[in-house]
């Protein structure tokens, strides 16, 4: 019997991506399902619509009860609420202007910091100074003890905002011991919202003053720093780390070695040498695809992060993101996630293959429920095997 709530698969992905959220409490079964019985299959403005009113449905929860002294009911909404707000905006993402992205994604914003409030942890929001404007961010701790720990950063992917890297990351840290410093970086976020910093290739240089931040800390080990990248952050993190010497570790989930081979494979063969080369007329031909509502939202969403109007502009920009000459150049040990079910894994084993430091490659697998994006609705089988390989990492160099 099938399990598949929607048959359109970008709403089917899509919703497993807010229901495994479930587990860290950032979701609740029952108001997931609910919510797609209400969302028309393949109609982003029912999307939209139906996840927004859940959201504020759950919001005003958080709020009766943070008024009436019910502090972990009142965070749990929160939590819950501004996953839901990050659901709703996520085919919205093509216009950066769009009023509903906008108010969607602050509405989740405000919910998590309601939330991080009330939490029985340390968080603080950060401004990372980073060239002429700052990083969005935040720096959690299992408790306020000012003990030195190891300490993990981590970062969204192309869709995420920071926030959602609390369920994906941050929780399963906590519970470890661990800290954890969360930013935006370029192409994410605030940072591409509300300053209009776009995706570059060249990450090292975006996480060198974050990781300032973190050894300025007295609660964090400088021995044991640790940089996980999830989603299309499997390519940026690697990246970030092979002009980053302070990192004693490095999670990539899925491991992503040339993006823009990637990419190029989206295009009919005989186009992909000339829109490689810029061809206007096979640009102009490369368009029409965008004509699709559906291609526009994939493809449109994309070429905003990168701050372009054009599909073979994006094509050719994305040739940039490649670790060929640069996998080497990583220095520490390196968890490398390969996954049979995401299309984004299919070069997880090329980077593992790539790199000259002990690395761990793990593939995970449908027959284990970890199949799909980021192994989708099992992130605690990510959590347990990547951070059980980083006790035993640190362990090595304590």
């Amino acid at each position: 019997m099938s399990t598949r709530t929607f048959t359109d698969e970008e709403f089917e992905g899509q919703f497993e991506r807010t229901l495994g959220k479930v587990y860290y409490g950032c979701a609740e079964v029952g108001e997931c399902f609910a919510t797609a019985d209400r969302i028309e299959e393949g109609e982003y403005d029912s999307w939209y619509d139906e996840w927004f009113a859940t959201a504020e449905a759950v919001e005003n929860v958080a709020r009766t009860a943070r008024d009436g002294g019910h502090t972990v009911s009142a965070r749990e909404a929160f939590l819950r609420a501004a996953e839901y707000y990050r659901s709703a905006y996520y085919f919205r993402r093509h216009d950066l202007d769009d009023p509903d992205l906008l108010a969607a994604w602050r509405r989740q914003r405000a919910c998590f910091r309601s939330a991080a409030l009330l939490f029985d942890h340390h968080c603080e929001a950060l401004e990372i100074p980073f060239e002429e404007m700052s990083l969005p961010g935040y720096f959690l701790a299992p408790d306020d003890s000012g003990r030195e720990r190891p300490t993990v950063i981590g970062f969204p992917g192309y869709d995420s905002p920071v926030e959602e890297s609390y369920p994906l990351l941050a929780r399963a840290a906590l519970e470890r011991g661990y800290n954890c410093l969360l930013f935006e970086g370029p192409g994410q976020g605030g940072a591409l919202y509300e300053q209009r910093l776009f995706f570059r290739p060249d990450y090292e240089t975006v996480l060198r003053p974050v990781v300032d931040d973190a050894l300025e800390r007295p609660t964090v080990d400088d021995s044991r720093l640790a940089l996980v990248g999830r989603s299309f952050g499997g390519y940026l993190a690697p990246r970030a780390a092979s002009g980053e010497s302070r990192l004693a570790a490095l999670l990539a989930d899925p491991g992503i070695y040339d993006l823009g081979s990637l990419v190029v494979q989206l295009v009919p063969e005989s186009l992909r040498d000339p829109v490689l080369a810029g061809d206007a007329e096979v640009d102009a031909a490369l368009e029409t695809r965008l004509e699709d509502p559906h291609a526009l939202e994939y493809f449109g969403s994309r070429m905003a992060a990168h701050g372009l109007d054009s599909l073979g502009a994006y094509i050719r920009e994305l040739q940039a993101y490649t670790l060929e000459s640069r996998a080497e150049r990583i220095e520490c040990p390196t968890f490398v996630a390969g996954n049979e079910s995401d299309r984004l894994a299919v070069q997880a084993r090329d980077l593992a293959d790539a790199l000259t430091v002990p690395t761990q490659y793990v593939e995970f697998t449908e027959g284990e429920g970890a199949g799909g994006h980021c192994e989708g609705t099992a992130q605690s089988v990510f959590h347990q095997r990547a951070f059980d390989w980083l006790d035993q990492t640190f362990a090595r160099t304590a």
